[in-house]
């Protein structure tokens, strides 16, 4: 059988156990998957790019078949880049299902040499979000049943930075905006 390689992207702001148990099925099926942890600045994650990769890496280190990995710009690149053949995504629920359809979509006509495959959340993780683990965080709520110990530290360091500082703790990267083009 020839080798499998398959990404699974995301922003993983931050990595919760729903990802984490994609991962640990994904992992299972392919010969490597390769995490790809992608900038995404329009969703202005609450983590850099590099703090998100680093946690990654050390909740997923155990996994030998799995490697993280930051990216920017289009996945198909990515995907070409990684030599794989598959895109991995999870669905939580439908609601999901719908911008997921377009997605892979899109990416069978960017790549039709690449797979989407669907992995559905197990029914103890389908509730998980990013977005709403940061939120009880936020509100000083237990966050430890929804992401590995790891994360919930990291977590729990910077909203204390949030605290101290009277407001959002997000590091400030160097933007420098492209010129305007010029007028007609």
């Amino acid at each position: 059988m020839s080798m499998v390689i398959a990404v699974y992207p995301g922003t993983f702001d931050p990595l919760t156990r729903g990802h984490e148990d994609l991962v640990r099925r994904a992992a299972g099926l392919f010969s490597k998957l390769v995490v790809g942890v992608a900038d995404s600045r329009a969703k202005k994650p609450f983590f850099t790019m590099d703090e998100r990769i680093t946690i990654a890496r050390e909740v997923l280190g155990h996994y030998p078949n799995v490697e993280v990995a930051g990216f920017r710009g289009l996945l198909k690149d990515f995907v070409r880049e990684q030599h794989a053949r598959v895109i991995v995504r999870g669905l939580r629920a439908v609601s999901d299902f719908e911008y997921e359809f377009q997605m892979a979509g899109m990416n069978a006509r960017l790549n039709p040499a690449v797979e989407t495959v669907f992995l559905m959340a197990s029914d103890r993780h389908q509730f998980i979000s990013s977005r709403f683990v940061k939120e009880i965080g936020r509100l000083g709520g237990d966050v430890g049943h929804f992401v590995s110990a790891r994360v919930a530290a990291h977590l729990r360091d910077r909203f204390a930075m949030e605290r101290r500082n009277g407001g959002e703790a997000r590091l400030m990267q160097t933007f420098k905006p492209e010129p305007a083009p010029p007028d007609e």
